[in-house]
Parts: structure tokens; C-alpha cells; sequence
């Protein structure tokens, strides 16, 4: 990220400023949407794989990513991440291992995070809230592997569109059982304890079976008919391409 944005960034959480900076604030992330909007409009129906930088390729989820996806992709879906390593990665490779389709948003950081070499086409975002709302805008399902804080943000706000209806009732698939035992738990303990009502732990499917988290995924577009947005054909007087 340049030194501008991360000045921007923090200025901007330092409460009001002056009109002028707040509106040239909003403008940046007008931008920052069109240009998500302009590169990833042909992308669908994706499904969106979230996880954590973090894990290489010898690691068990991220064979379990990579499997995963690959299954996706032969199914026809477009494999969507957040385009850097580790799991990001691992899900992009798994498409095109099987000559599927491979899309990222990627985020550009500090430390700036390098977006990996599996995908079709990927676009550099500044901000995490505008990443996060395409990395949703474009997807009709979710597989939660595991990760960090990130992945955690990533996977609750989702949840929490579905569960308050702001998003459609679109499957999650969570993996990584182990990993995620301490939220299974506490899923339940919400559950009990009241805070989330017993239909909402239908909007989650927690599997370490490939076939099952597929053949989830599958059941929900085939029954609510799925459209390919690839169909879609490009306006050439905003100088559109097919995506891939």
C-alpha cells in the first residue's frame, strides 16, 4: 500500500476532518468499487474461498483447499479468493489444475501482499471493506478454511448478512473440523444460551468431506437455478472485456 493510503487510512479513523478530506475519502472509495465492478462484472457464479495466508504447500488444509476447489471448478464454478498465499493460493491452484476458472480481489497491504501466479484475473484493492463486499458481491456460496483474524471478519460479517437477511440464504461450508472445534462449540453455546435463534445453525455446513461440502454447494445452485453471468455480453462503449 503507498504511503498515501496509509496516511488516509489513519487520518480517516481519527474522527471528523475537514469536508474536503472527508469527501475526497469517499471519492477514493467510489473508485476503488467501480474499478472491482469494471474487472470482475463477467467473473460468475463464483464461490468464494476464505483462509489464511499463512499455511504453505506442504500443509494439510492447504491440499485441502486446493482439493476442494478443484471440485468446485469441475463443476463449473469460478473460484474466487483474495488472491495472495496460503490458502488464497492453494484454492486458485485447485481451479486451474483442472482448467477451471480463477479470480482474486486482492488486497494491497503495507507489507504489501503479493498476489499469487493461479489466477485468470485479479484486482488490487485498497481498502478491506470494499475487498470484502466484492469478494461477496460476485458469489453465491462460502468455504471458511482456516485462518487468522482476517478469515474470522471475513466469515461472521458474511454470516451475519445471511442471518439478518441482507444477503440470500447462500450456503457456508466451514472445514479445518479441528481447527474450528472452539467455534462449533460456541455455536452451540449460543444456540443454547439463546443469542442465535436454532434455524441459524442451518446456514452452516461444518464438513472435512470434499464430496460433501461439493454436492452442498452443488444442491443449492441447481435448486435455485444459478445464473452464469458469462452469458452477459460486454457493453463495448464502456470498453468492456470478457473477464476470462
Amino acid at each position: 500500500m503507498s504511503n498515501k493510503f496509509v496516511r488516509e487510512e489513519i487520518s480517516f479513523f481519527k474522527g471528523a476532518r475537514s469536508r474536503w478530506n472527508e469527501l475526497k475519502y469517499v471519492l477514493g472509495v467510489f473508485f476503488q468499487f467501480m474499478k472491482g465492478f469494471r474487472t470482475l462484472h463477467f467473473v460468475g457464479p463464483c464461490v468464494t474461498v476464505f483462509g489464511s495466508a499463512r499455511f504453505d504447500e506442504n500443509h494439510t488444509y492447504y491440499k485441502q483447499a486446493r482439493s476442494v476447489s478443484a471440485k468446485l471448478a469441475e463443476q463449473g464454478y469460478t473460484i474466487m479468493t483474495g488472491g495472495g498465499p496460503g490458502i488464497m493460493e492453494a484454492a486458485n491452484r485447485g481451479a486451474k489444475d483442472v482448467d477451471g476458472t480463477s479470480v482474486g480481489c486482492n488486497i494491497v497491504l503495507p507489507h504489501e501482499q503479493k498476489h499469487n501466479p493461479y489466477m485468470d484475473k485479479f484486482v488490487n484493492i485498497e481498502y478491506f471493506f470494499v475487498r470484502k463486499e466484492l469478494l461477496r458481491k460476485y458469489s453465491f456460496a462460502f468455504v471458511i478454511m482456516p485462518g487468522g483474524f482476517g478469515t474470522l471478519d471475513e466469515f461472521f460479517e458474511t454470516l451475519t448478512l445471511i442471518q439478518t437477511k441482507k444477503l440470500s440464504q447462500f450456503p457456508i461450508v466451514v472445514m479445518g473440523l479441528d481447527y474450528h472445534q472452539g467455534i462449533i462449540d460456541h455455536v452451540n453455546e449460543m444456540k443454547v444460551a439463546g443469542t442465535i435463534s436454532p434455524e441459524d445453525q442451518d446456514l452452516l455446513l461444518f464438513t472435512d468431506d470434499i464430496n460433501e461440502a461439493v454436492e452442498h454447494i452443488k444442491q443449492y445452485a441447481d435448486r435455485n437455478r444459478i445464473i452464469n453471468l458469462q452469458d452477459q455480453k460486454p457493453s463495448w462503449i464502456l470498453g468492456e472485456k470478457k473477464a476470462v
